[in-house]
């Protein structure tokens, strides 16, 4: 059974309180002003990446570098998990040879339920299957604190696959439990009501709200394939009509990558209002302050 505090994984958020969340937050924030970290030389991590990503990775990588931790290098496709091995084996061998923390991106929704109980380092949630990205929501919530000051009272919308987001889900419940008011959008077929909020037709959702959040289609989690082009960005994307409904103080967000004309209209992803390339800035400060916390559980600042 696992000797440290279980606070020092991090898979959802869910498991920290309010006070938790706002803290990371702020110490993201700190970071990215300029705040000095103690360098985690004498750290070694991996990063167990099964399903594919770009933003993620490399922002949990950049985080890494700027902390001064040892990455070991670890590729899924050259692995012994080619060969069969488990999950859990395979974690239990890095941390055997002397890893000291795991990030992990996984297609199993939930898979990190087993390695917590088994394992004695900390696990680092990526993204698993259609459950959890709390690093996104983490980042997410950053923009919004350095846009706003709060986001109490705030009507947000996240519009797009609900039923396929792990984003949406980390996202809508954690909002809420921040004082924001969510609302869902996009194809109802897509909409769920599981998630425990309202759905809003687009049109009605982009003029009352003021974070507007799109969500990828995620093609590679569906049965059949979309003709998207022609249907999708017409009927629920953000176009260059429905913009112009925007509040003007809104802002635009999109975990990415971006499917351009389909999600949003290509000139709309560096409009003025957009915040998705702020989004993936904020992702390295985000990331350092979740790494601190997972060396350091029991300080609100991290390695300070």
């Amino acid at each position: 059974m696992k000797t440290q505090p279980v606070s020092s994984d991090f898979v959802s958020l869910d498991r920290l309180s309010v006070l938790e969340i706002e803290q990371l937050i702020e110490r993201a924030l700190e970071l990215k002003h300029g705040q000095p970290s103690k360098t985690f030389a004498n750290k070694t991590i991996a990063n167990l990446f099964f399903e594919n990503s770009t933003r993620t990775r490399c922002s949990f990588e950049m985080a890494e570098h700027r902390l001064g931790m040892h990455v070991l290098p670890f590729e899924t496709t050259t692995s012994s998990v080619q060969k069969g091995e488990t999950l859990l084996d395979t974690c239990k061998t890095l941390e055997a040879l002397g890893v000291e923390a795991l990030v992990i991106r996984h297609q199993e929704t939930g898979y990190y339920h087993a390695l917590m109980e088994q394992l004695t380092i900390p696990i680092i949630n990526a993204g698993d299957g259609s459950g959890q990205h709390p690093s996104q929501s983490l980042l997410d919530l950053m923009t919004m604190y350095e846009v706003f000051g709060h986001i109490h009272g705030k009507t947000v919308v996240i519009c797009g696959d609900l039923r396929h987001s792990r984003v949406a889900r980390s996202n809508a419940d954690v909002l809420q439990r921040l004082g924001a008011t969510v609302i869902g959008s996009g194809p109802p077929e897509w909409f769920d009501e599981t998630m425990g909020i309202a759905y809003v037709p687009i049109d009605e959702a982009i003029e009352q709200s003021d974070i507007i959040m799109l969500l990828r289609v995620q093609q590679e989690r569906h049965n059949q394939a979309m003709e998207l082009e022609e249907t999708y960005h017409e009927q629920y994307g953000l176009t260059l009509d429905r913009m112009r409904r925007v509040r003007p103080e809104a802002i635009i967000l999109h975990p990415a990558p971006v499917n351009r004309g389909i999600e949003i209209a290509d000139e709309l992803v560096e409009h003025t209002q957009s915040r998705i390339f702020e989004q993936m800035k904020n992702g390295v400060f985000a990331r350092m302050a979740i790494l601190e916390r997972a060396f350091h559980p029991n300080s609100t600042e991290g390695a300070i």
